[in-house]
């Protein structure tokens, strides 16, 4: 594991070639965007995604897919809604026994399908990880300390691929649940949008501290209805990831439901955007993936009726307000 394909030339794919030159790795970056390309190769920065942050020297860029599926290891992390298709299209370059780590965060729209089952789709047989947990990609590529959850359902597969990730400042966590960190990494999108909601329409502080507890009973009943561990989602890509993302404003998804609290229309909040906010598809998906698996996810679907179906936001907070009190178990799962 000394070559490293990255997919996706975003500030996460950005952020990781820079833990993976850190560590020692030969690194290629593959950016659908030519000046992207350009930028790195020629000025050691990603100019339109992770401006101000100088790149480690031996980085370098590609427009060519097929170059960057031939390393020991691809790392797949463009827009959660496009893996499968680029997947697909990296398939056919890439050697059989090549491990493909997914590093996206989402549920696939169309499909219900987590990260990992499309990439399964796409790529029949591939060894598969998945990375996830708290990060910033300002953050992580600055080299900020940062740890994060590394599930693989093949432990020695796990174990090399920490091993080569990992770093002083950089320190992946073993799972081995893949499930329980894909859902908690893709739920949490949604979540931060309701707490965005809850800021802009300036509940407080108890109102988002609350609305934080009970998603992440969401989450953990979602992952639990998949197969996955309920104890995954107290960890790094669970309730680590959600308490990042729902407390700051480096958050595109929080930022974006602060934005709806306020009164912005969502099409004019994304129109200024370059970078998504996953959980904007996300809350579709995961609300149709709860009620095919016939569980109860409030917040998420208030949030997808409030993006998707025209909902006021006021009378989606009434209906969750007058939702009947329960027992609030241990495990959080109610």
């Amino acid at each position: 594991m000394q070559t490293f394909g990255i997919v996706g030339g975003g500030a996460w794919g950005t952020a990781l070639a820079q833990v993976l030159r850190r560590a020692g790795r030969d690194v290629m970056l593959w950016a659908r965007e030519p000046e992207v390309v350009a930028a790195v190769n020629g000025g050691g920065e990603n100019l339109l995604f992770l401006p101000g942050i100088g790149l480690a020297q031996g980085i370098r860029a590609t427009g060519d897919l097929a170059a960057a599926a031939r390393a020991d290891v691809v790392l797949l992390a463009p827009p959660a809604q496009h893996l499968r298709a680029i997947v697909a299209h990296l398939a056919p370059h890439r050697a059989k026994d090549t491990p493909l780590v997914v590093c996206s965060k989402g549920i696939e729209e169309r499909s219900g399908a987590l990260m990992s089952e499309a990439v399964a789709d796409a790529a029949p047989a591939a060894p598969l990880a998945v990375l996830s947990g708290p990060t910033f990609a300002r953050e992580v590529a600055a080299g900020l300390p940062t740890a994060v959850t590394l599930a693989a359902s093949d432990a020695a597969l796990g174990r090399r691929l920490i091993a080569a990730l990992g770093g002083r400042s950089f320190r992946p966590y073993l799972s081995g649940d893949p499930i329980g960190a894909q859902v908690g990494g893709a739920v949490k999108n949604v979540m931060a949008i309701a707490c965005g909601i809850v800021m802009g329409r300036k509940f407080g502080d108890n109102a988002r501290a609350a609305l934080i507890t009970r998603g992440l009973a969401e989450m953990v009943r979602l992952a639990v209805a998949k197969g996955g561990n309920a104890e995954t989602l107290m960890g790094l890509s669970g309730l680590g990831d959600l308490t990042l993302t729902c407390t700051s404003l480096q958050s595109r998804n929080l930022s974006l439901g602060i934005a709806l609290g306020e009164g912005r229309k969502l099409a004019d909040v994304l129109a200024e955007r370059r970078s998504v906010a996953e959980g904007v598809a996300s809350s579709a998906a995961c609300v149709a993936l709860a009620q095919k698996l016939g569980i109860e996810m409030p917040i998420a679907q208030a949030v997808d009726a409030i993006l998707h179906k025209g909902a006021a936001i006021d009378r989606e907070i009434e209906a969750l307000l007058a939702r009947p009190f329960k027992v609030e178990p241990v495990s959080g799962v109610v």
